[in-house]
C-alpha cells in the first residue's frame, strides 16, 4: 500500500468563489487550467506541468454535495489526495484493520480513489492510476 507522493488537495468553495480562487492561482502562483473528469460540481483543476495539484470544487452551495450528518466539515480544505499504488492490497489492508472507507472511480478517466478519514476527521484521498496497477490474477 505504498504513497508515493502528495497528488493534490481540493479546495471547497461557492460557485460565485470559482473565478476568484481560479485567477488567483493561475495568475500569482503560475498553476494552469487543465482537463478535469465530468464531477457533479463545477469547478476546476489547476495543473502545475502536467499534475493537476489544486482541485476547486464548488460544492459549499450545494447541499446535496455536502458531507452527510456526523462528517466533519474542514473548512475551505475537503481532502487531501496521495499518489497510491497497490489498490487490492489497499483494500485489504484496511478492511483488516477495520478503517471505513469509500471507493469512487472516476467516470472516463483510469483513476480509482478510496475516501478514508484521518483520526481529526480530515478526509483523505488515495488515487490509484488504474493503467499503472498490476494485472489481478
Amino acid at each position: 500500500m505504498p504513497v508515493s507522493a502528495l497528488h493534490h488537495y481540493t479546495i471547497r468553495c461557492t460557485t460565485s468563489e470559482l473565478d476568484v480562487l481560479r485567477d488567483f492561482y493561475t495568475r500569482h502562483i503560475g498553476l494552469t487550467v487543465g482537463a478535469r473528469p465530468q464531477i457533479p460540481a463545477p469547478g476546476y483543476w489547476l495543473y502545475a506541468g502536467d499534475q493537476p495539484i489544486v482541485h476547486l470544487y464548488a460544492i459549499a452551495d450545494v447541499p446535496d454535495a455536502l458531507p452527510p450528518a456526523g462528517v466533519p466539515l474542514t473548512g475551505p480544505l475537503d481532502h487531501i489526495a496521495f499518489r497510491s499504488h497497490g489498490l487490492q492490497a489497499t483494500r485489504a489492508h484496511l478492511s483488516a484493520h477495520g478503517i471505513a472507507y469509500d471507493e469512487a472511480p472516476v467516470p472516463g478517466w483510469p483513476l480509482h480513489q478510496i475516501f478514508v478519514s484521518d483520526p481529526k476527521g480530515l478526509k483523505i484521498e488515495l488515487t490509484f492510476w488504474l493503467d499503472e496497477e498490476a494485472p489481478q490474477p
